[in-house]
């Protein structure tokens, strides 16, 4: 991260001593997602509760990390789960693209990893999908059902959900 940072500040300090002569990479335009992602990413670094942990492969690449998340309490507790989320060029008029590397049973998660939040929409019917005043902290809730069968699951018998949840922890977020 302080790779990218770094880059802001010399390019800021680059720019009026810029030449009309063809740029090089050290002094290529950073793109709008980019500035913002160098603050939104130290206010979700500084808002992230001790479960969770933000990963950068890449520290030049801030629009491409990995969150994981270890519950402490509730269903999931004993568990770690990992997130990908990968913010578009076109951010923060688009919302970023989140999907659970981890098997989960969970009714906002399907198995193969979609997430169900209203705010990862551009436009959803209840009005809580994503705006350009969203930041990446605002992903933090996760409130809005996807897998039914595992929603049911729930109401129906939460003793049996219990076990259901258990089991694929032991398989697969360990």
């Amino acid at each position: 991260m302080l790779t990218l940072a770094s880059k802001l500040k010399r390019d800021d300090g680059l720019k009026g001593s810029r030449t009309s002569a063809s740029t090089s990479d050290s002094t290529r335009r950073v793109s709008v997602r980019d500035k913002l992602l160098v603050k939104e990413v130290a206010e979700l670094e500084a808002n992230l509760p001790c479960t969770c942990k933000v990963h950068f492969p890449d520290p030049n690449k801030l629009h491409c990390f990995q969150l994981t998340v270890s519950p402490d309490e509730g269903y999931y507790q004993g568990g770690k789960f990992q997130f990908e989320t990968e913010v578009p060029e076109a951010y923060n008029m688009v919302p970023p693209r989140v999907k659970c590397l981890t098997k989960i049973w969970h009714p906002n998660i399907t198995e193969t990893g979609e997430i169900c939040l209203s705010l990862l929409r551009e436009h959803s019917i209840d009005g809580t999908g994503w705006a350009p005043t969203r930041t990446l902290k605002d992903l933090l809730n996760f409130d809005d059902p996807l897998n039914i069968e595992a929603a049911e699951h729930h109401l129906r018998d939460k003793e049996d959900f219990r076990d259901k949840v258990d089991e694929y922890i032991k398989r697969y977020a360990r």
